[in-house]
């Protein structure tokens, strides 16, 4: 395995354990940290023009995120 992706790897593991992080600190009692599912929902709602721009951004995330780990 090389540097370059044992490097991408821990970076999205890392990221990943942020994410999982602020999750559990938005699920305490009395956060001001909202959760991701409040976060995706104002994503999603998200309009410019008349074009959904948030649900083509969450759309091209998820595509990407299968590109990456998935197209081998």
């Amino acid at each position: 395995m090389s540097v370059t992706r044992l490097l991408a790897i821990s970076g999205f593991v890392l990221a990943a354990l942020a994410m999982l992080a602020v999750e559990i600190a938005a699920r305490r009692p009395n956060s001001r940290v909202p959760r991701l599912g409040e976060v995706t929902g104002v994503v999603m709602r998200y309009e410019a023009a008349g074009l959904p721009v948030g649900r083509l951004a969450v759309l091209g995330f998820w595509f990407w995120l299968g590109w990456h780990f998935l197209a081998r």
